[in-house]
């Protein structure tokens, strides 16, 4: 059996859509045909790179290995065989939450400054590659560093936590918070693409309950209802500031850095000139200033 590109986006497709209907629907195929593409991929490479265990398709350990290689693969073969069309494109920038917070607007400005043949695109994607490996976006601002094989990051920035609480919480009257001041509360936690977990507290006093969401906006709403406190970084806030919200400083937490991120090879030519133009808006070694407000309300997931 052959193996070619049509295999490789019938994987890239099934990962992208956590589904296998949704997956053949984007592609026009027939969802037996995808399921036997995918098989003789993983009969090919002697991997299994997905778990059908649960109606929700996950990736297993190899799959998210495979992926990024997956996706740089497709992308430099139409690269290949379109260069032109590839060369005038928009670049795809992907992102799980906020981008770069309240400087967003300057990486863009800058951009469009030394291309404006190429729009640069921001498109909001919540996994944790934020569009990465699934081919969704050719280059993606992470917060956290990724650890992917095939997955090449320059660290931007870093950026403090913040707590995030409904105005009627008992704390949102401090000014400042610690963890410790956290640590019998509900927390919220956004497992796809968050920076908040358990582990930021010792052992021994971590928050007894965890309210879980998969993406940005169900953890603002899971918030402002009440169901638990946020824990974010502070580019949150230039955002997300909906009524019934509010931030306070996280003193004592650790702070979170924040990646631009690209596959190698490169999914557009473009990347190499953003990484240029992002690292010179921003010193590496630097932290983020908070937005204005701080502590009044403002800084924030």
């Amino acid at each position: 059996m052959t193996i070619d590109a049509r295999h490789l986006r019938v994987f890239l497709a099934v990962a992208a859509e956590g589904n296998f209907t949704r997956a053949a629907a984007a592609l026009h195929v027939s969802q037996p045909a995808l399921s036997r593409t995918l098989r003789q991929l993983e009969e090919h490479l002697g991997l299994t790179l997905l778990d059908r265990s649960t109606h929700h398709v996950a990736l297993t350990l190899e799959g998210e290995r495979y992926q990024p290689r997956a996706a740089a693969a497709i992308a430099a073969l139409d690269a290949a065989l379109d260069p032109d069309q590839t060369a005038s494109r928009p670049l795809r920038l992907g992102h799980a939450w906020s981008a770069l917070g309240r400087h967003t607007g300057k990486l863009m400005q800058e951009w469009q400054a030394a291309h404006p043949e190429i729009p640069l695109l921001l498109r909001r994607i919540d996994d944790r590659l934020a569009g990465l490996a699934t081919g969704q976006a050719d280059a993606a601002v992470l917060r956290g560093a990724p650890g992917r094989a095939g997955v090449e990051t320059v660290r931007l920035f870093t950026e403090e936590r913040i707590a995030a609480l409904p105005a009627a919480h008992p704390l949102a009257g401090r000014t400042s918070l610690t963890l410790s001041d956290l640590a019998d509360q509900t927390i919220v936690i956004n497992t796809v693409s968050g920076t908040t977990t358990l582990a930021l507290w010792p052992p021994e006093s971590r928050p007894p309950h965890t309210v879980e969401v998969t993406n940005t906006d169900d953890w603002i709403l899971a918030v402002i209802a009440g169901s638990g406190i946020g824990i974010t970084g502070a580019s949150t806030a230039a955002s997300y500031a909906p009524e019934g919200l509010v931030y306070r400083p996280l003193a004592g937490a650790p702070p979170v850095d924040v990646f631009l991120a690209w596959t190698d090879p490169p999914a557009h030519p473009a990347v190499p000139d953003l990484v240029r133009i992002a690292s010179a808006c921003f010193r590496a070694d630097s932290a983020l200033a908070s937005p204005p407000g701080t502590p009044e309300a403002t800084v924030a997931e």
